[in-house]
């Protein structure tokens, strides 16, 4: 659909609309995108697949901050104080700091790959801060990779 108004209002803008249908083993879904493109043959499969890709990525990076350690939740609230949407503020900053370091850091990288999943690496992590007084992230990597020996306390019986 072309030059529609977005909603009812006398003075709402016009958009265009881009609907897909999908057939997959039996399954159809269909995918609905509003955008201010210009809209033909051309445009619209683009159009579908850049919105196919955004959601895409969009759901992995909820799906990671709401299940991998961060317990972000989708209704996170605004409360009248601002609080909340500091603490949501503070852990975006916290994934894009991760995702830096995932993609660039080969210690990190390597610690992650040990660890296999992030809430297990988060996890380690405050375990190794506890317990060790480190001076580096390069300490705090080493101890993951390489965890010192183990300590077995033997207890007396008398």
């Amino acid at each position: 659909m072309k030059d529609v108004p977005l909603n009812s209002a006398k003075d709402t803008c016009r958009v265009n609309v881009v609907r897909y249908i999908e057939t997959k083993g039996g399954n159809t879904r269909t995918w609905v995108w509003v955008t201010d493109l210009e809209v033909n043959e051309k445009t619209a499969r683009q159009i579908a697949r850049g919105g196919r890709c955004r959601w895409k990525i969009e759901n992995e990076t909820f799906n990671t901050l709401k299940n991998q350690g961060y317990n972000f939740e989708h209704n996170y609230g605004h409360g009248n104080k601002y609080l909340s949407t500091l603490m949501a503020h503070i852990m975006l900053l916290a994934f894009f700091v991760d995702q830096i370091l995932q993609g660039l850091d080969k210690q990190f990288q390597a610690c992650y790959a040990k660890m296999k999943s992030k809430a297990s690496l988060w996890e380690r992590m405050r375990s190794v801060l506890i317990h060790y007084i480190l001076e580096s992230f390069d300490d705090l990597y080493s101890a993951i990779i390489h965890p010192p020996p183990k300590i077995s306390l033997r207890v007396a019986v008398a």
